[in-house]
């Protein structure tokens, strides 16, 4: 620690050669967004100095990444009632109900996770991850509901930072589809992007052009011209259950943005009073990156899901 800010130490692997020096580091540095290094490579935070971020380097380089301490979040603490399922020192695991936005954006400033758990840590938890999420290492959209691991030391982020970009945690999802699958499972192998037409969506894309993403379904119920299906995560990216069911004919039902709000549940819907995405993150698994045990986690489907699992019944 020095003036302000902190050294990272960072050596890369020989397979690397011939990568941007900024996708290199993003690999290495896995808390750190690739735009926010590219940033710091702007600014003369690296050594030895390189400045541009597209320089492709040898493999197995050397580097020392300074990078300026985080300052206090400015996101308001706000007292709203949290489903803790597991705490200790370093991290706690949430069950999120719907609605709940995870940190503040435009159109969200408060009222979210993070004020909820700035309210529920205090000041220990500010500028861990970055001033605008603090503690955040994942997400899951606002409508829908499960559970997430929230850090709330360095160290606990930078561990679980790894391991979701190493793709080794363990995610698995329940999810209502509109029509019946043919087949009892399968595999979807689909790169992802912001859609070209609808930058708050995101698009199945030619491989290359996006990031890849992968899920693995498989079908747990027939319902009344709708499934209820299991989707395990390979990898982990913006809307991957939603797009890539949709992308198969199967959207999630109540999805507005992927097709699943169609005539077929239109009524049944309304009628419920369901306005989100069918989806819930019912199993949470990894390892503990201080104390290294696994740790595995369960989420009962929300009682909204359970009503409209009983109204599809067959």
């Amino acid at each position: 620690m020095a003036g302000g800010q902190h050294i990272i130490h960072i050596t890369l692997e020989p397979d690397q050669a011939g990568w941007r020096l900024d996708r290199a580091l993003a690999v290495a540095v896995p808390t750190l967004s690739r735009e926010r290094l590219k940033a710091l490579i702007r600014s003369g935070a690296l050594t030895p100095l390189i400045r541009d971020p597209a320089t492709k380097v040898k493999g197995g380089e050397t580097f020392d990444l300074a990078v300026p301490d985080p300052v206090p979040a400015h996101n308001e603490a706000q007292d709203i009632p949290l489903t803790i399922v597991f705490e200790d020192e370093h991290l706690l695991v949430i069950d999120k109900a719907a609605g709940l936005v995870v940190h503040p954006a435009a159109g969200n400033r408060d009222r979210t996770l993070v004020n909820a758990l700035l309210h529920h840590c205090g000041a220990s938890l500010s500028g861990i991850g970055g001033v605008a999420r603090p503690g955040i290492v994942h997400r899951i959209d606002k409508d829908t509901s499960g559970l997430l691991v929230v850090a709330k030391t360095d160290v606990a982020h930078e561990g679980l930072a790894r391991q979701f970009a190493a793709h080794s945690i363990e995610r698995r999802y329940l999810a209502m589809v509109s029509g019946v699958p043919r087949t009892s499972g399968g595999t979807v192998d689909a790169a992802l992007a912001r859609s070209s037409a609808n930058r708050k969506k995101m698009a199945v894309i030619a491989e290359g052009r996006g990031k890849r993403a992968v899920t693995h379904w498989k079908r747990l119920d027939l319902l009344r011209d709708a499934a209820l299906v299991e989707c395990r995560l390979e990898t982990g990216r913006t809307h991957q259950v939603r797009v890539h069911m949709a992308s198969i004919g199967h959207p999630l039902i109540g999805d507005p943005s992927y097709g699943g709000s169609g005539k077929a549940h239109r009524k049944l819907l309304n009628e419920l009073g369901f306005y989100r995405q069918a989806l819930h993150a019912a199993t949470l698994g990894f390892i503990h990156p201080v104390t290294k045990r696994h740790l595995s986690f369960e989420s009962s489907m929300p009682a909204d899901m359970q009503q409209l699992f009983s109204a599809l019944g067959v």
